[in-house]
């Protein structure tokens, strides 16, 4: 008997949403239901249109109880900043949801009086919740799971991601968020930031998965400096700031690293020290019984990258919708699901 689709409504619709509800759109497991949107100027408009796609008859709203009385069996969760009562709402309603929020992503992350609010509204409803993504996500938690399977020893698993920023125009992200052009003296070194404060549930969760819980997490930060004045598409760096940075936290099992997270960002190329600067994309070295490296690259030109980028974080996400609507009522873990894979028809494939 064919199963009916899915009824799924799509909560936010920035950059990645809008990809996610493309999909959703083709895809003819899900059955679009409803469209959550915040700005005044999408309210009203068909599901299609926002997407570039022809009118499908869900129009978008702002109105939370529009998604709530559409019954949807699963909402996939993507706004820009998460809203607790609401979520709970939702699973008490017996509405599943799988989100790309960094706050749901393991559920030691999450603060103790939002996590008891949720579970009960899952215990409630019947519902779960899961999060994934890109990093924290696919890359930091299915991969490392994966490559487990190789392996019958095992020392330390490194996750190098490195980022070419030098292209993007986004002054406030690098220069206020990131401290590229800042002179390393006026940089507090001990404020977490970026793969610091993402990354540590990912980690909590693999090790235990793996039998090798942890004991600590330390984390450090570096940065190498400009050697001459530099222009970029965001700005101008004086000579003697910072031009890349090195974040890191490792794990650690009975004082031995089992588990590390490098990030490597950089803006040019032209540093000092003269670091092993390579081009974007996400590199992975287990030391066991088996050695393996490998590397993850997007082989598109880069002006194409920001067309295809969202997909890295929306189809984790919509990838787990049926796994998450078949899961016991919970917050879930990758660990605790199976593994998770697409799953295509023609539509996915042009044929």
């Amino acid at each position: 008997m064919k199963q009916r689709p899915l009824r799924v409504a799509q909560w936010g619709t920035g950059n990645v949403g809008l990809y996610a509800l493309r999909s959703i759109i083709e895809d003819p497991k899900f059955e679009l239901v409803g469209v959550r949107v915040y700005s005044d100027e999408k309210v009203g408009r068909d599901a299609g249109e926002l997407c570039g796609l022809p009118p499908v008859g869900v129009t978008a709203t702002q109105d939370p109880e529009a998604i709530l009385a559409a019954r949807p069996d699963c909402v996939v969760y993507m706004p820009e900043r998460a809203e607790f009562d609401v979520l709970a709402r939702l699973l008490a309603a017996g509405i599943n949801v799988a989100t790309s929020r960094m706050e749901f992503n393991g559920r030691e992350r999450i603060e103790p009086a939002v996590r008891r609010q949720l579970e009960q509204a899952c215990a409630t409803g019947g519902a779960s919740l899961y999060a994934s993504g890109s990093t924290p996500g696919w890359f930091t938690e299915v991969m490392p799971l994966v490559l487990s399977a190789l392996e019958r020893r095992f020392d330390c698993l490194t996750i190098t991601d490195y980022a070419d920023m030098e292209s993007r125009n986004s002054p406030q992200m690098l220069f206020e968020v990131l401290p590229f052009g800042s002179y390393p003296e006026a940089i507090d070194a001990n404020a977490p930031v970026g793969t610091a404060t993402s990354t540590p549930p990912s980690l909590s969760m693999t090790a235990a998965a793996l039998g090798l819980p942890l004991d600590e997490l330390v984390t450090a930060r570096e940065f190498a400096l400009t050697r001459q004045r530099t222009e970029i598409a965001a700005g101008t760096l004086e000579p003697g700031t910072i031009g890349a940075m090195r974040m890191e936290i490792t794990g650690l099992h009975r004082g031995k690293p089992i588990l590390r997270r490098r990030s490597i960002w950089y803006v040019t190329r032209d540093v000092e020290p003269a670091w092993d600067l390579r081009d974007t994309g996400i590199h992975y070295r287990v030391d066991g019984d088996l050695p393996l490296e490998v590397m993850f690259t997007i082989p598109v030109a880069e002006q194409d990258y920001p067309k295809v980028s969202p997909a890295l974080t929306a189809n984790p996400v919509l990838n787990a919708v049926p796994y998450v609507c078949a899961a016991p009522p919970g917050l879930l873990q990758t660990d605790e699901l199976p593994l998770i894979v697409g799953r295509f028809g023609a539509h996915a494939t042009g044929d």
